[in-house]
């Protein structure tokens, strides 16, 4: 390790293995366009978004002028019983965007505050119709929706529920994994077709035994991000919106990956052409910069809690965060919308997916050890078989193989995935794809 002025004796690093980290630091110090500069003066090329949030690369001016900007005019105030210009023209831009009447925008910090934040929504909801039985919420085996107690429970990776189940929610269910290994094992940009339908369990099995009505939200991600890139099925997506219609029940997407771009399009949603009732968000609505997540809701639901005998004194949904809305979150989350539309960027992630697809199918596909490879919108996953009796650390070597040789992947479990910022050129893709690739024959 070169000389740097830091010390590491005090950060705690997040879902890190921190003992290993010590032996083989990865610092950066400074980032512009594709790439990072690490502690060491080495240039690293970002092929994950920097966890899927870097959208338009790293250092764009625009957002950062408009951050000075705001900080020169109103730093920081109040999101309780007062609020903020540039929080209002967010929440209006961002609701122009969604699908549908999804008109509402409930601001929080992160994609984690938004998952818990969307559950208070769904009770509230219900119990302000009436319907307050309605407190089972079922998410989706290897769902990811963050880190608060909510988002783990309602979540099904299984790391966090082994560590934290005895003080997970009671109440809920999961659906089964949307993954079948054996057919689908290679998807380059179409959905699976199953031969079964994969929400027969929820229909035959988990809404009998629970009762439909006492049933408050489903919850799941359009694509499952966090667990490995994994597509829904086709028609899976439209046929769990009309399960939760026939039921009363709410349907949550998750958009904190895949909103803002990753597909192509405005969100998820609008590329699977479904309107769920509340859209989860946070990563790319402000690139990176700045910590910004919140939640989309139907008018119908903002309206059912604004319907109320309560004097007008008295809070309506009792919920929120001291920096919900924060100014010059807001002003970044505005810029970095403008810098997405000036440049046409998700219809060019929606491009470069498909060359990001073709790179992976072309490339990997008979590699030692590869026995799976799925591609959809700017983001492309390979699957490895795990050592016996070391599950992940095949994937996990390749990272740090692949961070020694410049190039920056993500590991999941034994899945490595390639999510670049949307500004990403071939040459980019090739060196990413092709660091890849000849990690995967190192270690075979």
């Amino acid at each position: 390790m070169a000389d740097t002025d830091f010390t590491m004796d005090n950060q705690w690093l997040p879902f890190t293995p921190n003992r290993h980290f010590r032996k083989e630091p990865r610092v950066f110090v400074a980032a512009d366009g594709m790439h990072f500069t690490t502690h060491d003066g080495r240039q690293v090329i970002d092929g994950i978004s920097s966890l899927w949030c870097v959208g338009a690369g790293h250092n764009r001016a625009p957002i950062h002028e408009a951050i000075k900007r705001q900080l020169d005019t109103l730093d920081y105030a109040t999101a309780f019983q007062a609020s903020n210009d540039q929080a209002f023209r967010a929440a209006e831009m961002i609701a122009a965007m969604a699908p549908g009447d999804l008109n509402k925008v409930l601001f929080c910090n992160s994609g984690s505050e938004a998952a818990d934040t969307s559950l208070k929504v769904a009770l509230a909801y219900h119990r302000a119709r009436g319907e307050g039985h309605r407190t089972l919420f079922i998410g989706r085996e290897r769902g990811y929706h963050g880190v608060g107690f909510g988002g783990m429970s309602v979540g099904g990776i299984p790391a966090n529920r082994k560590a934290f189940g005895t003080a997970l929610l009671p109440r809920v269910d999961h659906l089964r994994f949307i993954h079948d290994p054996v057919h689908h094992a290679y998807i380059h940009h179409q959905e699976p077709e199953w031969k079964e339908d994969p929400l027969l369990e929820l229909e035959q099995r988990i809404l009998p035994l629970h009762d439909p009505s006492n049933v408050a939200a489903i919850i799941v991600e359009p694509v499952a991000g966090s667990a490995g890139w994994y597509l829904p099925p086709k028609g899976y997506l439209q046929r769990l919106r009309e399960i939760c219609d026939k039921h009363g029940i709410l349907l949550i997407f998750d958009e904190v990956i895949t909103g803002f771009g990753r597909m192509g399009t405005n969100f998820g949603a609008d590329f699977y052409g479904v309107v769920p009732d509340m859209l989860n968000f946070a990563k790319c609505v402000t690139n990176g910069v700045i910590p910004l997540g919140g939640v989309i809701c139907r008018d119908r639901l903002y309206d059912a809690l604004m319907k109320t005998d309560a004097p007008e004194h008295v809070i309506e949904f009792f919920h929120g965060y001291t920096y919900s809305g924060h100014p010059v979150a807001c002003a970044a989350a505005i810029a970095t919308l403008e810098l997405f539309q000036r440049e046409q960027l998700f219809a060019r992630a929606g491009e470069m997916g498909k060359v990001l697809g073709d790179a992976f199918h072309a490339t990997f596909k008979g590699l030692p050890n590869v026995i799976g490879i799925r591609s959809m919108g700017l983001a492309a996953a390979v699957e490895l078989a795990p050592l016996a009796g070391a599950p992940g650390k095949r994937a996990y070597d390749i990272f740090l193989d692949c961070f020694r040789q410049g190039a920056l992947v993500r590991p999941a479990g034994d899945t490595v995935v390639i999510a670049p910022p949307y500004i990403v050129e071939k040459a980019h893709i090739d060196q990413l794809v092709n660091t890849l690739a000849d990690s995967i024959r190192r270690h075979a």
